[in-house]
């Protein structure tokens, strides 16, 4: 598929101008910085050295002075708290941070958590986790990554005599929860200063509110920042703000001491962590830092598995283990879920593919809706999310799971998902989620309408334009322009994710440097290039990986220049680390 290449606008020169003056930096990186929003001495300084100060006052959020009081009332009343959470990585996380927090404040057995069954009971607070509490005697509940909507399910708690506590960063209903306190920036009467925490984030706000109110100590609190990290790398929220700070502070912890339970995971992903002790004489490193990128693709998919396949209060398990042997059991388990996860979702992802290429109606459509009560409910998630890089357009997979149609919806950079679900929400028994990514569940006889009229919201709501995939760049450069102490002050703009992107730079006339080939069976691009000009300055060869670009390789090889689209990175391989291009795209000149 033909990817459209977008140079970002251009900036206020005259205050990049000032601000490569002001930083003693050149003009590209002062250019990135700009584009982030970032104009002043004082605005680079705040966000080159993220500080553990800069965070907000936790009891600016609404409800949080009655939450610390509940919570307080619970422990000086010797009463039982059940710590309860979705079964994601954010939900486990969540539960995993809070549970660990406060588990020395209460009794043996007065205190432990709970993970709704993904099958069985699904997204959020249940029925059956209220009625757990009620029979086993927990007069208060702390949800964590859910309840912002469970309006009804609030009402029975309360009948059945349990508080809730709700921690949750999801758009509210009409109506907010008739609980003890209700967390969430995003709810509007709420005018806390930053509204894109993860769940745990809300989790950790709560016990920061704690330790200041004397329960606990700031340095416990800051000691469980790794699970945060994880949280707010996996469930994508945008690294900015607070978000950047927390998990600036949180790669430091998982990069110097992570539990034993990442640490187990670890090593089955084959992440050695770099020891600042450990170069060679040439001053290379030898391993590497966890970055923001380790987290989504390693350590939170494993984290995710054991919810998908089997049960997710195992990674709560994982996650607050205190012994090494023990984490390591645990881990072992996970990995085995996580390698079943894999073949569940190359296996439907497959299926879908071919369902889609033998139905022209589905192949012509503006979006794809597909059922097949067969599939794995623990991926359908993630074969969405590949189904709509593969066609580029609204996807909503489909199975059957406890008598209804239930699935994932995944979304396209214009389009919101979450609103097209609600207008055909008279047709749902439950949805949720946000404008990318939302979960749905129906009568099996109302599929046929909820995919016409989807697919009609769709069609008046995007042009054809739409559909085309962009490649957002930040700016052209050419390869003079990377220098050490270009990239030494680049790397300074980490941690990356949504809202601090790693930047994209563009570089024109480039060729092949004699050593580029396919790599992976074919299917992907090692590369060694230079851009016309470089032999003149001396200017070495760089190397680059362009992954699923292998069919390219003989027009690599003959010579004619190209353009390429790519990120600045560092790989590290059999103990070297070396710079590398990311390559994101190849175009040669007649495809623009």
């Amino acid at each position: 598929m033909e990817t459209k290449w977008i140079l970002n606008k251009e900036v206020d020169n005259q205050k990049v101008v000032e601000l490569s003056k002001d930083l003693g930096i050149d003009k590209n990186l002062a250019t990135l910085l700009v584009q982030r929003g970032i104009t002043t001495f004082e605005e680079a300084k705040t966000f080159f050295r993220p500080d553990l100060s800069q965070l907000h006052d936790p009891f600016l959020m609404k409800d949080m002075d009655r939450a610390v009081d509940r919570v307080l009332q619970a422990i000086n009343n010797g009463e039982k708290l059940l710590v309860y959470g979705d079964y994601d990585v954010d939900g486990t996380t969540a539960v995993a941070l809070v549970y660990t927090y406060l588990k020395p404040f209460f009794k043996k057995k007065k205190i432990e958590f709970y993970i709704p069954d993904r099958y069985e009971e699904g997204y959020g607070i249940s029925h059956k986790g209220i009625d757990y509490a009620a029979a086993h005697g927990f007069k208060l509940v702390i949800a964590l990554d859910c309840g912002i909507k469970a309006v009804e399910r609030i009402e029975y708690a309360n009948e059945r005599g349990v508080d809730f506590i709700i921690c949750d960063h999801h758009r509210a209903g009409d109506v907010i929860p008739n609980a003890v306190a209700v967390l969430d920036a995003k709810r509007p009467d709420c005018h806390y200063p930053y509204d894109e925490l993860s769940g745990c984030g809300v989790g950790f706000k709560l016990i920061t509110a704690l330790s200041m109110r004397g329960l606990g100590t700031i340095e416990q609190v800051y000691d469980l920042l790794d699970l945060l990290a994880v949280s707010i790398a996996a469930d994508i929220v945008p690294i900015t703000g607070e978000n950047r700070v927390l998990t600036y502070f949180g790669l430091k912890r998982l990069n110097k001491n992570p539990r034993p339970g990442i640490e187990a995971i670890l090593q089955h992903a084959n992440i050695v962590r770099r020891d600042e002790d450990e170069i060679d004489e040439n001053d290379n490193v030898l391993t590497r830092e966890l970055t923001v990128s380790d987290l989504v693709f390693l350590i939170g998919p494993r984290i995710n598995a054991a919810g998908r396949i089997d049960k997710a209060s195992d990674s709560v398990r994982l996650l607050i283990a205190d012994k090494p042997d023990h984490a390591a059991k645990l881990a072992n388990s996970i990995n085995d879920l996580n390698d079943m996860r894999r073949e569940f979702d190359n296996r439907i992802t497959e299926e879908a593919l071919g369902m889609i290429a033998d139905d022209q109606e589905l192949k012509d459509a503006k979006s794809t809706v597909v059922f097949n009560e067969n599939w794995h409910r623990g991926v359908i998630g993630i074969v969405a999310s590949r189904l709509t890089d593969y066609y580029y357009r609204p996807t909503i997979v489909l199975t059957r799971a406890n008598g209804l149609i239930t699935g994932s919806a995944r979304s396209i950079k214009s389009f919101d998902i979450y609103d097209a679900i609600d207008n055909c929400s008279d047709l749902l028994e439950h949805f949720g989620g946000h404008k990318y990514a939302a979960g749905l569940s129906m009568k099996e006889e109302h599929l046929p309408e909820f995919r016409r009229r989807f697919e009609e919201y769709v069609s008046k709501h995007l042009v054809e334009e739409d559909f085309v995939p962009e490649l957002e760049v930040d700016m052209k450069i050419n390869f003079c322009d990377i220098t050490s102490k270009f990239m030494r002050i680049l790397n300074q703009f980490a941690p990356f994710g949504p809202g601090n992107m790693s930047p994209v730079f563009w570089t024109d006339n480039v060729r092949d440097a004699g050593g580029s080939r396919a790599v992976g069976a074919h299917k992907h691009l090692k590369l060694t290039v230079m851009q016309d000009g470089d032999q003149e300055t001396n200017i070495a060869p760089f190397s680059g990986i362009a992954f699923q670009k292998g069919d390219l390789i003989d027009r690599v090889h003959s010579g004619e220049p190209f353009s390429i689209c790519y990120h600045l990175e560092y790989n590290t391989w059999q103990g070297k680390t070396t710079l590398q291009l990311n390559v994101k795209d190849i175009k040669f000149a007649e495809q623009f």
